[in-house]
């Protein structure tokens, strides 16, 4: 049988660094021993120290039966404990093997279980000790408020339970660089407390298994890595040891640590919402291990941490909160006029610096810009409005790098950081704040993190202070002060549609009031039109009437037709201007709708208009007719001009006939954008018109025949529907050349109508 060892002996270079299998080392440290067992409990993998730890040699074991060489109890054991899930995530396995008693830590790879045996420590810390601090910590921790004040205590805490020198809180950025958030260190110990380190410091690879395996423990940075061997019987046989306690470490992490001065490490993970948020890193100057318990212990203080970070940072937040929301409160409560100097005395108030913690606002309103507090000049301002509008930035938009969205502005220095909200129809209001010259203090050049010779790549050997000079940036907004700026915003929008509103409303009385005194005037007008004009009509007609009527002297035929034009003149203006007495009335009614029985109606017009239909020898045709909602007098005079128009069109081919139809129960009827439950159509067969002037027949004046021909004063058709607009209704026309008219009229539902009810 042959047997090789997994070792990965790859050299790692600039181009591959980043891929650097470290989850395959093929080596451990050498304060343990591995085996790897698999589904049939024969031995795949072993390591070359096991004979450190035990009588045996590994290449005497491996493909052998691990009851064959540990015996059956302890295989039992081992089955009960694999299928123990609860116990196996907190506690390792106490197991015997050839009488030795070892702490097993077991997890599958693949179709592998991968079985880490670490010898019991001399002098176990008893679990009441540790639950007696685990306790003290508890209550030390409800004594702390904000986040960092609570990663100290971490730890404080941590260094106690572990015996650690060095403990640091190590927190990432969105990009990975790392920052020393909290420290507990010995006194003669140089502080890293707020030292930052590049992202390279912690590749991806490394980040991804902080991720799957939350506690790493280095024993000695001096350590000889132990070869993993194997039955040579496939190619690229391996084992992933991801979730490995005693997985050997990247040679370039050992440099690195070294290069610190570092003799022992712990590290345990930070997860935050399914991030790696953080490390808790414990370091030790010389070789360090502590028992599976005090692991777990320290474990735990990580898991106070993670549980902890929403609360703490919400506490952190809420005082910035509690100033906003009172500075917005008072905002909104101002009784503000709705004028346009409204805006003034909103951007001069103190409150509107103090909602989102600016320097600076400028609310634009139309061509004027009011401003308050550091500000950019106009020339600025304006640039910032236009890049943003030209952007897909949309109605809103925040940065604290102004330089990297807004280029070539003279007063970067004023202006790093804004709130932009739009207030529509281009009015917009921006929060400020000016550059804030940062300082970060590096653990070393970050730009020489990695180190390149002929022999491939090393970690940086320097760590003295580094500083980086941060311009061109603002404090961060944050999301409280965010939320601030928003819900003004929304306020200020509200207060500009109100002062339109109000502008509108002031631009429609003024109107109305105009409107009302020329009506008032066009009703002088018409008063004198059809009044004071109705006296000289009447002598022109009287003495037209008595030179025709003189016996004693015939005038001649000339003066005889002059006369008799006179007379039909003055008879056709005296009748118009009672047809625009009337149409000018009808809005000024003042009585109100009721009940009206059209079959009323129509009787009462048929007696009206018995001596011109006998004259005319019209045929009247008429079928039941509604009850509707109108003014009597109207639907009479409606009835009545309607009438009066088709005998006035009447054929001269043919006897008139009119005929009337209606709805006779309530229907929905939709004509014109609105909705009607009672029609009435009117059908004659006189000389009809042509469809094109359906609309323009009822506007007042309008005439399609001339005077000679067909008499008339142009006002009854536009009085029907000037009728019909006054009881909420309609009318329509609908002509045949030569054929006929038919008129419908509209009538809305009423609030009884069964129709509606339903």
């Amino acid at each position: 049988m042959k047997i090789r060892d997994i070792v990965n002996r790859d050299i790692v270079t600039l181009t591959n660094c980043e891929h650097e299998p470290i989850h395959i080392p093929g080596s451990i440290q050498p304060h343990g021993f591995l085996l790897g067992i698999n589904l049939d409990w024969k031995i795949e993998f072993c390591t070359a120290n096991i004979d450190t730890f035990l009588d045996l040699v590994c290449n005497d074991i491996l493909g052998r039966k691990f009851s064959e060489i540990f015996g059956a109890p302890a295989q039992k054991e081992l089955y009960d404990y694999v299928h123990n899930q609860k116990e196996q995530s907190v506690f390792p396995l106490e197991l015997q093997l050839k009488g030795i008693s070892f702490q097993i830590a077991i997890h599958k790879s693949g179709s592998v279980y991968v079985l880490e045996a670490e010898p019991q420590l001399q002098g176990r810390e008893q679990m009441a000790d540790l639950y007696a601090q685990t306790i003290q910590f508890v209550s030390n921790m409800n004594n702390t408020r904000s986040l960092k004040e609570l990663c100290a205590l971490v730890a404080e805490g941590t260094r106690e339970i572990t015996g650690y020198d060095r403990v640091m809180i190590y927190r990432f950025d969105e990009n990975y660089n790392g920052e020393v958030f909290a420290e507990s260190c010995r006194e003669d110990l140089e502080p890293f407390l707020g030292l930052h380190y590049p992202h390279t410091d912690i590749p991806v690879q490394a980040r991804e298994l902080y991720m799957k395996n939350l506690l790493r423990l280095i024993v000695d940075i001096g350590y000889e890595p132990v070869p993993i061997f194997t039955i040579d019987d496939q190619e690229n046989k391996n084992l992933d040891l991801s979730l490995s306690t005693l997985r050997s470490t990247s040679p370039i992490h050992v440099e690195y640590l070294k290069n610190m001065g570092v003799g022992a490490t712990l590290t345990i993970s930070l997860i935050h919402h399914d991030r790696l948020w953080g490390l808790i890193a414990c370091h030790h100057y010389s070789p360090k291990n502590i028992s599976p318990e005090i692991r777990l212990a320290a474990k735990l203080q990580g898991q106070f941490i993670t549980s902890q970070i929403d609360l703490r940072q919400s506490d952190d937040e809420y005082e910035i909160a509690r100033k906003t929301t009172v500075a917005l409160e008072r905002l909104t409560a101002l009784n503000l006029p709705l004028e346009q100097h409204s805006f003034e005395i909103i951007c001069a108030n103190p409150e509107l610096l103090k909602l989102c913690n600016a320097t600076g606002v400028s609310i634009c309103i139309g061509e004027k810009t009011y401003k308050n507090g550091i500000t950019p000049p106009d020339e600025d301002i304006n640039k910032i409005i236009s890049s943003i509008n030209v952007s897909e930035y949309g109605k809103t938009f925040s940065t604290n790098k102004l330089n990297n969205h807004v280029p070539d502005l003279v007063s970067y220095e004023h202006v790093s950081g804004i709130i932009y909200f739009s207030l529509g129809n281009g009015n917009n209001i921006i929060w400020y704040r000016p550059e804030t010259v940062g300082v970060i203090n590096w653990a070393g050049d970050p730009e020489k993190a990695i180190i390149i010779d002929s022999n491939g790549l090393h970690p940086r050997n320097s760590f003295n202070l580094w500083k980086q000079i941060i311009k061109h940036q603002s404090e961060v907004w944050l999301q409280p002060e965010l939320n601030a700026a928003l819900s003004y915003a929304h306020f200020l929008h509200n207060q500009i549609i109100l002062l339109m509103l109000s502008d509108e409303e002031e631009k429609y009385r003024n109107l109305s009031d105009v409107l009302r005194e020329t009506n008032l005037e066009l009703e002088n007008i018409n008063w004198i039109s059809t009044h004071d004009l109705q006296e000289p009509l009447r002598k022109i007609q009287l003495i037209a009437s008595k030179v025709l009527s003189d016996t004693s002297e015939t005038p001649s035929i000339a003066v005889l037709d002059s006369l008799q034009r006179i007379t039909k003149s003055a008879n056709r203006m005296q009748n118009l201007l009672i047809d625009i007495l009337k149409y000018t009335r009808i809005k000024n009614t003042k009585e109100s709708f009721q009940k009206v029985s059209l079959n009323y109606i129509m009787e009462e017009t048929l007696q009206d208009m018995k001596e011109i239909i006998l004259e005319n020898k019209a045929i009247v045709e008429c079928e039941n007719l509604p009850e509707i909602h109108a003014v009597p007098f109207l639907m009479k005079q409606l009835f009545s001009n309607i009438m009066q128009n088709s005998l006035k069109y009447a054929s001269i081919n043919r006897l008139p006939v009119i005929k009337v139809t209606a709805s006779q129960e309530p229907e929905i009827n939709e004509y014109s954008n609105k909705v009607y439950c009672h029609w009435v159509t009117f059908t004659d067969n006189g000389i009809g018109f042509e469809q094109q002037y359906a609309e323009s027949i009822f506007k007042i004046f309008t005439r399609l025949h001339t005077l000679e021909k067909y008499d008339g004063s142009g006002v009854g058709l536009a009085l029907c529907k000037k009728i019909m607009q006054t009881c909420n209704g309609n009318i329509r026309a609908v002509g045949k050349l030569n054929e006929g008219t038919e008129i419908t009229i509209y009538f809305p539902c009423d609030p009884d109508d069964s129709l509606i009810a339903k």
